[in-house]
């Protein structure tokens, strides 16, 4: 006879399976005496109670529930410059930053950062993409807007007329007279606030209803008028998220402190 073929990988072929006879009767499973009682199971004793679920220091505090619930929705005009770096201060300050680089991406902000670059460059950009008045009518409408360096010559007279005050491009020099220096700020806690300028201007002329906030060699480097803010250096460069955290401290400022055109 020849011997029982093992079948594929050694598994038993349909020959092997053992008989009736083979299994187990009923008898010889278990019965129903053979089953935990209730006794056994885990009583409510047992189980954690809320307090081992989730202690208080788990639990989500009121400022990461608040700040989930709503972020400010910042736009940064993207034309040109540096609006990355603004990006993340924003990010950091639990703010969502949405790059702006035709009217239809100003729709529902809370407030605007204008940023830093060319400013020659950045009015060609508004002119070509129409952004001129929609930026006008937002500002006029007591949205908080930042401008850093070309940011604070946009906003002067003699261009988006946002900001009663006239800008001197390049006042400190050219390239190579770029320079740091570390600012009281009017408004900004925490103490000097370390500044970059980069071919700066400052403010040659100053409206009635404008704040200055700092002065180097007694000319304005930063100033604001109602809402709207506006310094001659680069604090993105440096990570500095205090003129960023004054913008957001503005979208929920009284209607007196807005003087909305509305």
């Amino acid at each position: 006879m020849l011997p029982p073929n093992p079948g594929a990988g050694g598994r038993s072929v349909v020959g092997e399976r053992p008989n009736a006879g083979d299994r187990p009767n009923a008898g010889d499973r278990p019965n129903a005496g053979d089953r935990p009682d209730a006794g056994e199971r885990p009583n409510a004793g047992d189980r954690p109670d809320a307090g081992e679920r989730l202690n208080a220091g788990e639990r989500p505090n009121a400022d990461d529930c608040r700040h989930a619930a709503h972020r400010p929705n910042v736009g940064v005009l993207a034309l040109q410059g540096d609006f990355e770096a603004h990006a993340r201060i924003l990010r950091g300050l639990h703010a969502e930053p949405r790059e702006v680089r035709i009217p239809a991406d100003l729709t529902g902000l809370d407030a605007l950062v204008l940023p830093g670059g060319e400013s020659t460059v950045m009015s060609l950009g508004i002119e070509r993409e129409g952004l001129g008045d929609p930026l006008r009518e937002l500002a006029a409408a007591g949205t908080p807007v930042l401008g850093t360096c070309a940011g604070l010559i946009m906003l002067d007279r003699d261009h988006l007329g946002v900001l009663d005050v006239r800008a001197q491009r390049n006042a400190f020099g050219r390239q190579l007279r770029s320079f740091e220096a570390d600012l009281d700020i009017a408004g900004v806690p925490g103490g000097p606030l370390h500044a970059v300028f980069i071919r700066a201007p400052w403010v040659a002329e100053v409206g009635q209803g404008v704040e200055v906030l700092a002065a180097v060699d007694e000319h304005p480097v930063a100033v604001r008028e109602r809402t709207v803010i506006a310094v001659s250096f680069h604090p993105e460069l440096t990570g500095e998220p205090r003129l960023h955290a004054l913008l957001l401290g503005l979208i929920d400022a009284p209607a007196s402190v807005r003087g909305a055109d509305v």
